[in-house]
């Protein structure tokens, strides 16, 4: 469904990503895991056209992600963002069905509210969220709502951005357990960037380390433990000896 075929991108004289090359099967789960500044929101924007490449080719089913209808390429996709990243001055509901209410998805104001309340409900929400404002929520309950909008207009594609940033490990177990089913039963490619090793092992299928503007390794999540790969090693242990130096 995606993807990149040696990539880079500099901003001046940082230079972010170096031959990226990688790809996420259709209906699978990708998660790209690497340090702070080593390129995987770039990776991200790159593929959703929101920063253009210097070189390489994206590729999303079949064809240049740069190509066609903008509209059309970008309905396609779902995004859960870091830190859910909600409307603060609209009601929960109008966050979820945000996209349905407006542009080519645009519903009818009562069937887009149906479905924002029906996602909230996949989600764990009751109905009664829904008129809630964002700051009347509690940090999972805002992450809920969020994912709930990510899969508002049943998106081919779902990426999710640090989904467990700033969760205590219950919630985040139960965001990574959502994910997983949500992804599962629609059918979707998901891509996770992730610093979190628990959210890892719950979500993907795949797994790709990002370092050095570069893919180090990449292979079934079965198979991370025993890589091989000393990048992969030092990072899913979480080892300050290695190949990776840390920054002090």
């Amino acid at each position: 469904m995606i993807r990149l075929e040696n990539v880079h991108k500099a901003f001046g004289d940082n230079k972010v990503l170096q031959g990226m090359t990688l790809e996420i099967p259709k209906g699978s789960s990708m998660v790209i895991i690497g340090g702070s500044g080593t390129g995987k929101s770039v990776a991200l924007k790159s593929i959703l056209g929101l920063i253009k490449p210097d070189s390489g080719e994206i590729l999303v089913d079949g064809k240049p992600a740069d190509s066609g209808d903008r509209d059309a390429f970008l309905a396609r996709f779902g995004m859960l963002f870091q830190g859910a990243a909600l409307f603060d001055s609209l009601p929960v509901w109008q966050n979820v069905a945000f996209r349905l209410l407006r542009g080519s998805l645009k519903r009818p104001v009562e069937e887009a509210r149906e479905i924002a309340i029906e996602k909230l409900r996949r989600v764990g929400l009751k109905a009664d969220v829904a008129d809630r404002l964002p700051a009347e929520l509690s940090g999972g309950m805002q992450k809920r709502v969020g994912l709930a909008r990510a899969i508002a207009a049943e998106p081919e594609i779902i990426f999710f951005d640090e989904p467990t940033t700033g969760l205590d490990p219950i919630m985040s177990g139960v965001i990574n357990d959502l994910i997983r089913e949500i992804v599962v039963e629609m059918g979707a490619t998901a891509m996770t960037i992730t610093h979190d090793m628990t959210s890892v092992r719950a979500i993907a299928d795949n797994v790709a380390m990002l370092h050095a503007g570069v893919i180090q390794w990449t292979g079934p999540v079965a198979e991370m433990d025993q890589s091989g790969d000393p990048y992969m090693e030092q990072f899913i242990h979480g080892r300050a000896e290695g190949p990776i130096e840390a920054v002090r």
